[in-house]
This record gives structure tokens, C-alpha cells and sequence, in this order.
């Protein structure tokens, strides 16, 4: 199949948020690629043989995506950025269910460096991360959205911007705060008060 246009995808958007059910049908043989390339960019980042596969994970964003109905799509890179949070959830949720600390999950402390952001280890622990950004969106929840666009759904900072509607250089800036608070949240670990 021939790469389609950022234009086919927001007018296919566009119609199916119209109530175009065939605007649906259309689409997701479009961006099914995009989406595998997303799923892949988080399997990777998972421990080795894990039980999710990239497929599963894309089938499960594609049932939730296709259970909205009330959504504004923008254009393709806001279309990308809710499809990468919602593989997000989905691999938090699966990681929560299995490793839940009340109910003996072996939950290993990880450390995230600078790195981390430019090249995953395998294996990083997307559940403490998930918390750290849960706890960076209680106070900036636009430096939050930066990070789950930029190094979750692996947009441009021209692309952040777009979908944020802010300037390339607020996502600029915005990436390279919540990147240190990031670090430094996961460096200290949980709380003397946590289990």
C-alpha cells in the first residue's frame, strides 16, 4: 500500500468523527503501520517474553479507538498522540495487574537515566515511570502531555506543538524540564511512606 498523506488521514478523521462509519474503515489500513511502529516502540522497552505481543497491543488501542465517540480529532499527529496514550495505559494496566505489590508482584526498582530517553533499555519499569508522570501532570499537566507525545507516541517537537498548540520552542523547553524532573523523581524513589 502506498504511503498516504497527513491530509488523507485528518480528512478521514474528520469524516469519522462526522459519523462516517466507512471514513473508519478506510482509515485504520492507513495508519495500521504507524500504529505497529508505536506498539513496537513500547514492546521494546518491555522485559523479554512478554506475554502482550505488538499485534495485541494494537488490536487493543484499535477497540478503544473505535469505541470514541465524542472526540475532536485535530489531525493525524493528535489521532497518533491519543493512539500512543492509549497503548500507554494498556501496558501500565497489564504491568499494574501482574506485578501489584499487595498481591506479591515482584517489583524491581529500575533506574532511568538521560539515556533512557534517546535509546529504552528493555525491561524499563513503565509502571514507575507511569507514576512519575502521573505525579508531573498533578502540577504541569502540559510538560506531562509533552512527555507522553514526545517519548510515548514519538511525535516531532514541530508535531507536540501542533497537537498542544503552543510554539516548537514551549515544547523545546517544556521537554527538557520535565525530562530532568523525570530523572530526578525516579532517581529518588518511592517515598518512606509508600510499601
Amino acid at each position: 500500500m502506498a504511503e498516504s498523506s497527513p491530509q488523507e488521514v485528518t480528512i478521514l478523521l474528520q469524516a469519522w468523527r462526522g459519523g462516517d462509519s466507512a471514513a473508519l474503515e478506510k482509515l485504520m489500513p492507513v495508519v495500521h503501520s504507524e500504529l505497529r511502529r508505536l506498539a513496537h516502540r513500547y514492546m521494546v522497552r518491555e522485559k523479554a517474553g512478554h506475554t502482550l505481543q505488538t499485534t495485541a497491543l494494537v488490536n487493543e488501542a484499535y477497540l478503544r479507538l473505535i469505541d470514541l465517540k465524542r472526540i475532536e480529532w485535530q489531525d493525524r499527529a493528535h489521532f497518533y498522540a491519543i493512539s500512543a496514550n492509549f497503548m500507554r495505559r494498556i501496558l501500565v494496566d497489564f504491568g499494574r495487574s501482574r506485578h501489584y505489590r499487595k498481591r506479591g508482584g515482584d517489583v524491581q526498582k529500575v533506574t532511568l537515566d538521560e539515556s533512557v530517553f534517546a535509546k529504552p533499555e528493555p525491561g524499563a519499569d513503565l509502571v514507575r515511570l507511569d507514576d512519575a508522570l502521573s505525579a508531573l501532570a498533578e502540577f504541569d499537566p502540559r510538560k506531562a502531555k509533552v512527555v507522553e507525545l514526545r517519548f510515548f507516541g514519538g511525535l516531532s517537537e514541530v508535531e507536540a506543538a501542533e497537537v498542544l498548540k503552543v510554539s516548537r520552542e514551549t515544547v523545546k523547553r517544556d521537554w527538557r524540564l520535565a525530562k530532568v524532573w523525570l530523572l530526578c523523581e525516579l532517581r529518588d524513589g518511592p517515598k518512606k511512606d509508600e510499601p
